[in-house]
């Protein structure tokens, strides 16, 4: 999940005396509502204990370490990716999972990390955009091309992340976020010095609230951390979108864990969440779109954007050995380590 959380939480649910079995969730905070957990909990007479994470890195390192009891994750595509070429996961066993069949057909084909679902089921899928607050910016293409505007700067801020910040550029240039064309990532390298010109800093920690208090006018980020960092009086000046070229998308997964110690019981948690009442109310607490079709009935808040709107998006995939590229390009944009 592409949010950004400046501190870790550990969310350890109560031990409720008579239940038969408790299920480990490994997750990002935030991202499964109370009355989900809850709900669970009742229907299947047991307890889940729910420790989170605030990143894929933090999340792949512990579980590289050596940390045990875990039953369930939630790493985004890349990782996903990671997790199964290096064994960490146990095949799903979808004849368990029947509510597979609500999932949304266009989702399921975006999938280029666990062809077939042999190892993981989507939860949520979503992606970066452009925040504008409309009080000081009235006029703007809806565009990677805003960070061209020199009218703007100094007031507006890129991620402070590599991948996303060349997938911008790479987009903007019509190439593919996942390119390894040497040609095409030192064009990329070109316009993000560009738009470095006119913007205050890269920034992964308060570009939400700078967009809504109105220190920056334009930022690079994720939708769902502003919608949760700001009152609906402060979100009337604010309107995310999706630039029309296109951008990153990231699909966060549920995976069970090799040494998992509640295999059937992950199977029903994963079966559950995909049920489409459950989906609803996932996808009002987090204001993203739901990737089961049915759910959208029940379905009562207005989300920041639609499936629709994310047809120019692509999954950032694993790069291997090809990363070292996009470091070395990174750091002499970051840091002037030519």
């Amino acid at each position: 999940m592409k949010k950004v959380f400046i501190t870790l939480f550990l969310v350890i649910m109560i031990a409720v005396p008579g239940v038969s079995e408790t299920l480990h969730i490994y997750s990002w905070s935030d991202y499964i509502p109370e009355a989900v957990i809850e709900g669970f909990e009742e229907a299947n007479n047991c307890n889940i204990i729910y420790d989170t994470y605030d990143s894929n890195e933090t999340m792949y390192a512990k579980l590289k370490a050596g940390a045990t009891g875990y039953d369930i994750a939630f790493p985004s595509g890349d990782y996903t990716e990671i997790m199964i070429r290096e064994q960490m996961l146990i095949p799903i066993d979808k004849n368990k999972i029947p509510n597979f069949s609500y999932l949304d057909p266009d989702v399921l084909e975006m999938i280029t990390y666990d062809p077939g679902n042999k190892y993981s089921i989507p939860y949520q899928l979503g992606s970066t955009g452009i925040a504008v607050n409309t009080l000081y910016v009235d006029e703007y293409e809806k565009s990677w091309s805003i960070y061209q505007r020199e009218d703007l700067k100094g007031k507006m801020t890129l991620l402070d992340d590599m991948r996303e910040v060349f997938g911008a550029a790479l987009k903007y240039l019509g190439y593919s976020v996942n390119t390894t064309n040497t040609e095409h990532l030192q064009q990329a390298k070109e316009v993000i010095l560009e738009w470095e010109d006119n913007i205050v800093k890269f920034d992964n920690e308060v570009f939400a609230k700078g967009v809504i208090s109105g220190e920056f006018w334009v930022v690079h980020g994720y939708g769902e951390n502003i919608y949760y960092e700001g009152t609906e009086e402060e979100l009337k000046n604010i309107e995310f979108f999706i630039p029309k070229e296109g951008s990153t998308l990231w699909i966060d997964n549920m995976v069970i864990l090799k040494g998992a110690r509640n295999i059937e019981l992950a199977h029903k948690f994963i079966n559950y969440i995909l049920d489409p009442k459950v989906s609803a109310t996932i996808s009002d607490y987090l204001l993203l779109p739901s990737i089961v079709p049915a759910a959208e009935q029940y379905i009562q808040e207005e989300r920041i954007y639609t499936v629709e709107d994310l047809q120019n998006c692509e999954m950032i995939n694993d790069l291997g050995e090809d990363l070292k590229l996009y470091n070395k390009l990174w750091n002499e944009i970051r840091f002037g380590l030519w």
